[in-house]
């Protein structure tokens, strides 16, 4: 029985390969992409659920808390993503070249790896629960509020990063229907069960965390039984490789996502910082902005991991022809999208902020960021895709830089400068600063790796 279920995962392995390495290139992207663009934009609905639903508590405190705690979870998926396309790149490679059985060694070795991790961010977070949300930039009114909601997420903590692992290796292996389904569904419940826990059992904002937790258990349930289906790499514990070139390997392919990622939760504290000097409302507004700016790129970032296991695959065949029309493909497809999504965005910017906190003050600052980021949004078309191919290739220092640069290297001395100098509004437009200053490092770096896929092509390596 095992040997035939065994040959019947080789075929389907074997048809796969010959999908990503053959199908037309836009085509291909497209089909991937859907469920993806599908699974960010649900995921980006739950995760303004809870601002939303907080919202309707008619409290500055609590919306700041959940904006403050989004710094924490930023945290949490940093780790996911660092195991996730550290593991998720090398499959997609060797996939390419026909090596299944290190891909799924690497499938069981990231996925424990970041289970692992996840226990210890929450051991370590309910240990020293107020410390931490005093670092994560909590005030003395917010403070009660946070720590009602942080305690209840740092318990989520495992399931949340190797939920992620699973969802990005379903993805690198050209399964993003699984993914899709598995984020979706918890995404769902989780808007269903905020009103519920948040109202009608009267938990208040640690009914949102326990919405989001639940949400997400479920969803690491579906992912896992993905894994068995449709010629995916199984997860066995058997196969864990404890040998230093496997998590060299996620080092090198997940680095950058960790540098993103992380660099994302430390800029949100810092911004939590500086718009704390100007109160409760402004770290409310903030918070706002970065829920909704999340959702506006979702779509594009969803259009982008559809290019993720093509680029991978067909790096991997060494078909760099393929992989430079892909990243052209989704370069200009997304540059075109984000330039509709910020005008709108910009035009319904009072409307947008209202939905979430009905409160003058906060209108009136979250208007005015929420335009200058979407004046820049149209830059991540480039930015984004370029750090994915670089990553996903295995280019690790070009796009690491690139994955620290627009909410690192730029944004954390910006905000404090910008700050200073023009106050809150100068709080309002870093990101936009920021924005320009990583393309005009992104736009040099991407060039050079394609002349490079050029040069390999040309020697036929």
């Amino acid at each position: 029985m095992d040997k035939r279920a065994d040959e019947r995962m080789d075929e389907q392995q074997e048809q796969k390969f010959h999908q990503m390495t053959e199908t037309p290139v836009s085509r291909l992207i497209c089909r991937l992409a859907l469920p993806c663009i599908i699974s960010m934009l649900v995921t980006s609905f739950y995760n303004m659920a809870d601002t939303f639903f907080v919202g309707m508590l008619k409290s500055n405190s609590a919306t700041g808390a959940v904006g403050v705690v989004f710094s924490l979870m930023a945290i949490i998926q940093a780790v996911g993503f660092f195991f996730g396309h550290g593991s998720g790149n090398f499959i997609s490679r060797e996939l390419g070249k026909q090596n299944y059985e290190a891909a799924g060694n690497m499938a069981a070795t990231g996925f424990f790896a970041a289970l692992a991790a996840g226990t210890g961010i929450c051991l370590l977070g309910r240990i020293f629960l107020e410390p931490l949300a005093m670092l994560l930039g909590s005030t003395a009114t917010i403070l009660p509020y946070t720590k009602a909601y942080l305690q209840v997420i740092l318990l989520g903590a495992p399931w949340m990063t190797s939920s992620l692992v699973l969802n990005n290796q379903l993805r690198y292996q050209g399964s993003a229907a699984y993914a899709m389904v598995g984020i979706a569904s918890g995404a769902v419940l989780n808007i269903a069960l905020d009103p519920l826990l948040i109202f009608t059992f009267r938990l208040g904002v640690a009914g949102a965390a326990w919405a989001t937790i639940i949400s997400q258990f479920v969803s690491f349930c579906l992912l896992l039984a993905g894994c068995a289906r449709g010629g995916n790499l199984p997860i066995r514990i058997s196969r864990v490789q404890l040998k230093l070139s496997y998590y060299v390997q996620i080092v090198r392919g997940g680095l950058p996502s960790l540098a993103r990622q992380g660099l994302a939760s430390v800029a949100a504290i810092c911004l939590n910082r500086a718009a704390g000097a100007y109160g409760d409302a402004a770290i409310a507004a903030m918070g706002v902005v970065q829920r909704i700016m999340m959702f506006g790129g979702s779509a594009m970032i969803g259009f982008g991991q559809g290019f993720q296991p093509v680029c991978g695959f067909n790096y991997g065949a060494k078909l760099y022809h393929r992989v430079k029309e892909g990243f052209w493909f989704c370069v200009k497809s997304s540059t075109l999208f984000l330039t509709a999504v910020g005008a709108l965005g910009a035009f319904f910017a009072p409307q947008l902020i209202a939905l979430f906190r009905d409160d003058p003050e906060v209108i009136q600052i979250g208007t005015m960021a929420l335009r200058f980021q979407c004046v820049t949004l149209c830059l991540s078309g480039w930015i984004v895709m370029s750090n994915m191919m670089l990553q996903t290739i295995g280019k690790t220092a070009g796009a690491t830089f690139l994955a620290m640069a627009r909410q690192g290297i730029f944004f954390i001395p910006l905000v404090y400068l910008l700050a200073r100098t023009l106050g809150l509004m100068g709080v309002e437009m870093t990101q936009t600063a920021a924005d320009v200053l990583t393309l005009l490092c992104a736009v040099p770096i991407q060039l050079r790796a394609l002349r490079e896929l050029d040069a390999l092509e040309r020697a036929g390596k």
